[in-house]
């Protein structure tokens, strides 16, 4: 059986670590340098480090601050935010990223996902999807760009199904309703999600327990089909560790890596 993964995801707005709730309040929690590197002794299987205002500014990624956490790290290593052409994606990877993330770029420029998929293979080219509950859409989801600020009159299925067929290699799926609020995955997003495409598909947005994590992990009727989950308020919290999330885990019968 494959190996269920743990993502912990970093938050970087202005160069230091922030958390908010369903996109608003966020707040100072730390250096993203110091943090990578606690959770990479930890035994967290990924780390995702998304700008959060980058697209929002129109600027490219941090590269110094890139660097330094790859320093850090020797584990997989995606970056998102602000990636809007091949010169960013391979600046970004020379900067010791394996993987991109493209968001806000994607939705308006489909075409970059198709060329970074060819120059750098699809395992590089990882879709990152902000998509909240809206009746109004065959799938009930819209997806959101720009930090979740604006609305793209995308139908998240229909978006995740071409950015696959453009040539994305994973999608991290990202529930608006649920972010921050530690209340638990969006199961039904990530179930219908995690059924349509033949790529792993990473669940964000919810995790506050353990429980709530072999959930979205499990198949199943009532699993989310999840190929890994991403957390970020558990682990920064202090509430938990990811050696302790793991252990609980595999107690669950998830089966992780250690």
């Amino acid at each position: 059986m494959l190996k269920k993964r743990v993502i912990v995801c970093l938050d970087v707005k202005d160069g230091r670590t922030t958390k908010g709730v369903k996109f608003l309040n966020n707040v100072d929690i730390g250096d993203p340098v110091e943090m990578a590197a606690e959770y990479y002794r930890q035994g967290v299987d990924e780390l995702v480090f998304y700008d959060i205002i980058a697209s929002a500014r129109g600027r490219g990624p941090i590269l110094d601050l890139i660097s330094r956490v790859a320093s850090q790290v020797f584990i997989p290593f995606c970056v998102g935010g602000g990636i809007g052409t091949i010169d960013d994606i391979k600046d970004t990877i020379l900067a010791g990223a394996e993987k991109v993330s493209l968001n806000s770029q994607a939705v308006k420029h489909p075409e970059l996902i198709s060329q970074g998929a060819r120059i750098f293979g699809n395992q590089c080219i990882v879709l990152g999807m902000d998509a909240k509950a809206d009746p109004g859409f065959k799938s009930g989801y819209q997806v959101y760009i720009n930090g979740g600020r604006v609305a793209t009159g995308l139908d998240a299925l229909e978006w995740a199904e071409k950015a696959v067929s453009l040539g994305a290699g994973e999608i991290v799926l990202n529930s608006m309703d649920a972010d921050g609020t530690r209340a638990g995955y969006e199961l039904n997003l990530t179930r219908m999600i995690a059924d349509a495409v033949p790529v792993p598909v990473v669940a964000s947005g919810g995790g506050g327990t353990v429980e709530h994590m072999a959930q979205v992990l499990r198949g199943g009727p009532d699993g989310g089909h999840a190929d890994a989950a991403l957390i970020a308020s558990m682990v920064h919290s202090g509430d938990y560790t990811v050696g302790g999330i793991k252990k609980d885990l595999c107690r669950m019968e998830i089966p992780v890596r250690f």
